[in-house]
């Protein structure tokens, strides 16, 4: 029987001696647990993914450093294979790195496995640095199982339609009894889902059963889920470790069966998922944690409108770093009502957060007599509605700048779609938390707050009052915008399109066939896709934001902003 250690970390980019430390831990942890054999995830040694520091000479003597440290700590537990990830240099032609597992074991590697699929689509760039591996399998043999071995991408390649090779096949050639995947798999809506199904259909295809470890935590824009698994050629999916968290596992592996380490019948994993409201959140809230984490804040500032927006956010700052690291400015004008400051106090009095008052009436009516006085011209209409906006947002940056803490951008992705939005305004900050929900996810996650907590956090007002700017008398969303219902559908079959579960992208592909039948409804169609367009410019100069769809603003979509586009 094979005792296996399953190594689910959170790993920082480029700390090389925190990664160091966690992974020789984990291999001692192994070692106590009896395992023969621990398996830790993709690029786990400088952290998942490096980018350019990968040109960066220090940056690959520190890795080379690293994996030294690791051979020699190795060499206190002599009969443990330890499965890593690290960059390799290729003496051969064509991109200077691997993309590399290596098995090692006594001080010594015993197994070296370039990646040969490099992912070079929506969020990925790797064939940017590295090059692929030989089109061949890698194994060992531990305690009478031949091992075959696997980065990430070479085994989403099982249909043949994306690469012209397919790593499976070496590995069924080779007979292998087990394969090994290790994993650097950002997590969105339906990712799980679509990673069971990936490769419990290649395990039956091949009749292989496979080990899928993942890493976990939160890296600039994306999140790592975890939820490593393993799946049988029989059974399926018959093991997953935990979700948004560090987790260590020990299993067993026999006759092409896995077990408890005990060798009783694993206990099944539910395969039913999150709902997406909880999804949404966990993925929110780790992304946040690790961000101002990685990044050196302890504290977050949020300007509180009274709105929906800025009180999720608010609410989700909260779990993710308490009440006492989150702070609230509230900055009425003339347009703002009643409830933008009085649902303000509530939310924050229920989530227990500070809530400070600055009001901004007197600063418009100065930026206005000083506009008057050098330009000879009434400051009104668009330009005096986005000064609010930017008073608004350098008083966030001066609060942030004079107490260190990270202001946290409040736009969704509806609004973001279509330029609602103020440059170097509302779209000030360091991070988005709701960037990627559309409006009426926003709504349905703020609903999921409230139910998950049992009482009201955000206020019933703020749920239930129209959508408003508040930066003209009277205005609101819909002023400039279809009903968030009827505007989503577009913006989901437009931006993402069939990357959307299936039933999603069905709704909204009816939606959008439905407008294309009538002049009324192409006007619309066209007007909304132009103001898409038309706002790149503003998307590209906005605050990175936390990813949870397949295809999410930022390096998952990548557009032109001078250009000409037809619709």
């Amino acid at each position: 029987m094979l005792n296996v250690a399953v190594v689910q970390l959170n790993y920082t980019v480029g700390d090389f001696a925190g990664n160091t430390a966690a992974i020789i831990n984990h291999m001692q942890k192994a070692v106590v647990g009896k395992a023969d054999i621990a398996v830790f995830s993709e690029l786990c040694i400088c952290g998942y993914y490096p980018g350019d520091l990968l040109e960066d000479t220090v940056f690959l003597q520190k890795a080379d450093v690293a994996l030294a440290a690791i051979l020699q700590a190795s060499k206190d537990y002599p009969t443990l294979v330890s499965v890593i990830g690290t960059v390799r240099r290729n003496p051969g032609q064509g991109k200077a790195l691997h993309n590399a597992l290596l098995a090692v074991r006594d001080g010594a590697i015993i197994a070296e496995y370039y990646k040969q699929l490099l992912p070079t689509y929506g969020i990925f760039d790797e064939r940017r640095h590295f090059e692929p591996g030989r089109e061949v399998a890698s194994t060992i043999d531990v305690k009478g199982q031949k091992i075959g071995f696997m980065v990430c991408e070479d085994g989403w390649n099982d249909d043949e339609q994306d690469y012209q090779v397919n790593p499976f096949n070496a590995l069924t050639k080779a007979k292998v009894d087990l394969v090994i995947s290790i994993n650097a798999s950002p997590s969105d809506i339906g990712k799980r889902k679509q990673r069971h199904a990936m490769f419990s259909n290649a395990s039956a295809h091949h009749q292989l059963p496979l080990l899928y470890v993942n890493q976990v935590g939160g890296q600039d824009q994306l999140v790592f889920d975890g939820a490593s698994f393993a799946v049988t050629p029989a059974e399926g999916v018959v093991f997953e470790a935990g979700r948004f968290r560090e987790d260590f596992q020990l299993i067993a592996f026999d006759d092409k069966k896995f077990s408890q380490a005990n060798g009783r019948p694993l206990v099944r994993p539910d395969l039913t998922g999150l709902a997406v409201p909880d999804f949404t959140r966990r993925q929110i809230v780790l992304g946040l944690q690790d961000y101002a984490r990685r990044c050196g804040f302890r504290q977050v500032v949020v300007g509180s409108s009274g709105g929906i927006d800025s009180a999720l956010t608010i609410a989700l700052a909260v779990e993710a770093l308490g009440a006492e690291n989150v702070i609230a400015i509230t900055m009425p004008s003339a347009y703002s009502s009643s409830g933008s400051v009085s649902d303000s106090v509530k939310l924050c009095d229920n989530l227990k957060v500070k809530l400070h008052t600055h009001p901004i009436l007197s600063l418009v009516e100065q930026y206005a007599q000083g506009f008057a006085d050098a330009f000879s011209s009434k400051l009104q209409g668009l330009t005096q509605e986005n000064l609010q906006a930017r008073i608004r947002g350098t008083i966030l940056m001066e609060y942030s700048n004079a107490f260190g803490a990270l202001l946290l951008t409040t736009g969704n992705k509806s609004e973001i779609s279509v330029g609602y939005c103020t440059l170097y305004g509302d779209t000030n900050g360091g991070l988005g938390l709701i960037g990627d929900l559309y409006k009426t996810e926003v709504y349905a996650l703020a609903h999921h707050i409230n139910e998950r907590a049992g009482c009201e956090i955000i206020p019933h007002d703020v749920l239930t009052k129209p959508p408003s700017a508040e930066l003209a008398p009277d205005q609101l969303d819909t002023d400039s915008l279809p009903p968030y219902e009827e505007l989503d559908e577009i913006l989901k079959w437009h931006i993402e399109g069939r990357r959307l579960p299936s039933e999603e992208f069905a709704r909204a592909q009816a939606f959008v066939e439905q407008l294309q039948a009538t002049e009324v409804g192409m006007k619309t169609l066209s007007r909304i896709l132009g103001m898409v367009a038309r706002n790149e410019y503003k998307r590209r100069q906005a605050p990175p934001i936390i990813r949870v769809r397949a295809r999410a603003f930022g390096s998952g979509r990548q557009m032109p902003i001078a250009a000409k586009y037809t619709h």
